[in-house]
This record gives C-alpha cells, sequence and structure tokens, in this order.
C-alpha cells in the first residue's frame, strides 16, 4: 500500500532512502550487524551489508 507511493518520491528525488542508513559492513560482519540492528545498540536504525572487494 506504501511501497509505490514512496517509490515514487524517491525516483522524483523528494525523498532519500539513503537516510536510515546508519552502518556500513562486510559481509563477514554480518553477525555483528544483526546483533546491534536487534538490540538497538549503537543507534543502529539500517545496516547496508557489502561483498568482499
Amino acid at each position: 500500500r506504501y511501497m509505490r507511493p514512496l517509490l515514487e518520491r524517491i525516483v522524483r528525488g523528494e525523498l532519500d532512502p539513503a537516510c536510515v542508513i546508519t552502518h556500513h559492513l562486510d559481509l563477514d560482519d554480518a553477525p555483528h550487524g544483526y546483533e546491534i540492528f536487534k538490540n538497538k545498540q549503537e543507534q543502529c536504525v539500517k545496516v547496508v551489508m557489502h561483498p568482499h572487494h
């Protein structure tokens, strides 16, 4: 119900979903990312996982 209107606003540049990303971690750090998200630690809102470079 909300996805289409939100996506349209993102496409128009009215919203930037990146504002909710609080942590960028390597895939090896996934367990830590899950724990801080689950336990609401380190002011974690959204974690983005990155593959190894």
